[in-house]
């Protein structure tokens, strides 16, 4: 065959999976519609996340409820005409954020994203990328003196039960720090592992740069023509039919109808958000999380980055960026914002599962087929940390991190 793998998908989680792959001693095409790290990939804040043991639970109480649904607070929009569609799913997110199964959900998060910057770190030196990364990591900021002691307890528990390193800045510490702020809010976690990238699109295009310059090959193809033959998989590209022994479906949120056309029901969804760059206005050295409009400012190359958090919408559904337009005259007031760099924001999709964990494993109906997705808001931290694991089980190589907890199987 011309290609032992079809890697799907050309995102962080893609084309991280492609340099695995290769790695041990495959032939891979990576296959997309758009060049690599265009979509998914280029929207986010552009965080390896470290300190990001514990996934983003659904609430749990009718007070955290009551608030989403009356609208107060900036960190989820929710679309009620989408709710129909998304109910079951959204159920299942739920139960799986009770205590019991979240506890077992977080041990085996953390197992993964204690590897990411381990696992970037070659990819970054090999492809020349070390300009984009800052290792300075970023700041959780709080207004409210009783939420910041709240937060500071959590962070101290969880930085002892994972060895991550951190810091408690009161006000004028934090604007000693961050000079640029115009308030002096009451203080801030500053967490000191997470590394943060000027330009997350970037990144994505040097991976892909490696891959290529160690041989592999890129390909203009759609998912939607993936078809099995009596071999294997075989795909339609610009320049004709491509066929392999294995594909994987690295499709982010474009997984579920993708899945569902081969058969699966997983619980997947996507989580919606918004980005814009600012010129003109304050600076910033590291990224602030600014908990109380649920917004990060992330410093970068095109400017100052807003992005947002989760809104819940239907595909396909209208732009609808009213989380940034409240993030926008917050960040004005903390900081000085300038003026924005596209006419319109970005909107792009996170996709998620039901139980806050990726899917990383076979198939289970289908013969060298491959599911690598459902990183949720941490594909960027986790790509090739999980990349590695799918390419070991892939090879016949023993795993580094137990596979059960993210094997397909799982749904039944």
């Amino acid at each position: 065959m011309a290609s032992e793998v079809l890697v799907l998908g050309a995102g962080m989680v893609g084309v991280s999976t492609a340099l695995a792959l290769q790695q041990r001693g495959r032939q891979v095409v990576l296959v997309d519609r758009r060049p690599p790290g265009r979509e998914t990939s280029y929207g986010n804040a552009g965080f390896i996340q470290r300190e990001a043991v514990q996934p983003y639970a659904f609430p749990r109480s009718w007070q955290a409820l009551w608030r989403v649904a009356t609208g107060q607070g900036n960190d989820v929009h929710v679309h009620w005409t989408a709710l129909p569609s998304l109910a079951g799913r959204l159920l299942r997110y739920w139960q799986s954020s009770a205590p019991a199964p979240y506890a077992n959900t977080c041990a085996a998060y953390a197992r993964l994203i204690a590897h990411c910057i381990a696992e970037h770190e070659p990819l970054m030196a090999a492809a020349g990328a070390q300009h984009l990364v800052r290792k300075e990591g970023w700041l959780q900021l709080y207004r409210q003196p009783a939420l910041l002691e709240t937060a500071l307890r959590h962070a101290t528990q969880v930085a002892q039960a994972h060895g991550l390193d951190w810091a408690a800045l009161d006000g004028p510490a934090l604007v000693q720090l961050e000079p640029g702020l115009r308030e002096t809010p009451a203080g801030a976690i500053h967490w000191r592992d997470p590394w943060t990238i000027s330009d997350p699109g970037a990144l994505v295009e040097h991976y892909a740069a490696l891959f290529v310059q160690r041989g592999g090959r890129i390909a203009e193809g759609d998912a939607d023509s993936l078809q099995q033959t009596g071999l294997g998989w075989r795909v339609q590209t610009r320049d004709g039919a491509l066929e392999a022994e294995a594909a994987v479906l690295a499709l982010g949120p474009w997984a579920e109808a993708h899945t569902r056309r081969l058969g699966y029901r997983l619980p997947l969804f996507a989580k919606r958000g918004y980005h814009r760059h600012y010129q003109g206005g304050g600076t910033l050295r590291r990224p602030v999380l600014d908990t109380d409009h649920g917004v990060v400012l992330a410093p970068m190359q095109r400017g100052l980055r807003l992005t947002t958090g989760a809104e819940f919408a239907s595909a396909g559904a209208p732009a609808t960026p009213v989380q940034l337009h409240v993030a926008e005259r917050a960040a004005e007031r903390l900081l000085g914002l300038g003026q924005p760099v596209e006419a319109q924001p970005w909107l792009g999709a996170r996709p998620c599962s039901a139980d806050m964990l990726p899917v990383i494993g076979p198939a289970p109906r289908h013969r060298g087929l491959w599911f690598h997705f459902g990183h949720g808001h941490q594909g960027f931290t986790l790509g090739p940390a999980s990349a590695r694991l799918l390419a070991e089980r892939m090879c016949g190589q023993t795993p580094y991190v137990d596979p059960a907890p993210y094997d397909p199987s799982r749904f039944g």
